[in-house]
């Protein structure tokens, strides 16, 4: 393995040191599974992302995306900040799209210019699907809340994207924030399930010009508790419209995460439930911390 160019960014990051931290390799076509996953736990990052090449496939560009623990097929915040290293690193001018080739297949990341410097850069993620729902006792057996914390007008349901996620309506912002998992609980009652990362929400925030605030425990992917998370975002904001949780079929909100772990992080939701169809943007900011040589 040669030396290798990487990037640090932070992602969904109103300013540097916020959001969700990302390592963007470039050139890495020679890298192994085996490499690409080692690196991903070196750094430690939730998420770290290859580049094969810098060189175009079917008018996008091929990126893998590892956690600690494994390849994932799809991630909201690497998509972002892969995108904005492609535009200004390897394509070098502006543009209003980058395509990026994922396992899932190729996500659009498009640009906004805003009254900062810093451009609001929008994805259209996959549709997502809607599984089993949950009665609250099971989740008791591992979510550290009460009964009278959950919010019974909406149900506690398994979305997917790519990822799989448990996703729990809660009251207040205290809830969310006395709210722990126990793991080894979690992983006892998943079992077979296909998601066993929890995703827990309410319309009480830190910031009052932001509508939810949202916490992901993520133990499964190596990660406790992720600071700013696009997948499932994804996947909440097409929870928001299929139930009608603001009592209406079509939202435009912001969304913080990241706060009870000292990571503020700020999401834009976009969605509309067309019956047949739910459309879906998440949008954040990227900021640029670190560029250098991987040994």
């Amino acid at each position: 393995m040669g030396k290798l160019e990487f990037y640090f960014l932070d992602v969904f990051a109103e300013e540097k040191y916020a959001g969700n931290q990302l390592a963007v390799f470039r050139n890495a076509m020679d890298l192994s599974d085996e490499q690409m996953l080692r690196i991903a736990k070196e750094i430690n990052f939730s998420e770290t992302t290859f580049i094969p090449s810098d060189e175009s496939k079917d008018s996008g560009y091929d990126v893998r995306i590892f956690t600690p623990a494994e390849e994932v097929p799809f991630a909201g915040h690497p998509t972002l900040g892969t995108a904005f290293l492609i535009r200004r690193e390897i394509i070098s001018k502006p543009v209003e799209q980058v395509v990026l080739n994922l396992k899932v297949g190729q996500i659009p990341v498009t640009f906004e210019r805003t009254d900062t410097e810093q451009e609001i850069l929008w994805m259209k993620p996959k549709e997502p699907s809607f599984g089993d729902i949950f009665e609250p006792g099971e989740i008791l057996q591992f979510l550290t809340v009460c009964r009278d914390d959950i919010d019974s007008r909406f149900p506690i349901q398994h979305v997917s994207i790519g990822i799989d996620f448990i996703f729990v309506p809660l009251k207040s912002l205290d809830a969310v924030k006395r709210a722990s998992v126990n793991k080894d609980k979690l992983f006892s009652w998943a079992g077979d399930k296909p998601a066993k990362t929890v995703f827990i929400f309410c319309p009480q925030t830190y910031n009052r010009e932001n509508d939810m605030n949202v916490r992901l425990f993520a133990d499964y992917f190596g990660i406790v508790e992720d600071p700013a998370t696009g997948s499932a975002n994804s996947c909440l904001a097409a929870y928001l419209v299929k139930h009608r949780y603001f009592g209406t079929s079509k939202i435009d909100i912001r969304v913080e995460q990241g706060y009870e772990i000292v990571r503020p992080s700020l999401l834009y939701l976009k969605a509309e439930d067309k019956n047949e169809k739910i459309d879906l943007a998440v949008g954040g900011k990227v900021a640029m911390v670190a560029k250098g040589q991987w040994q």
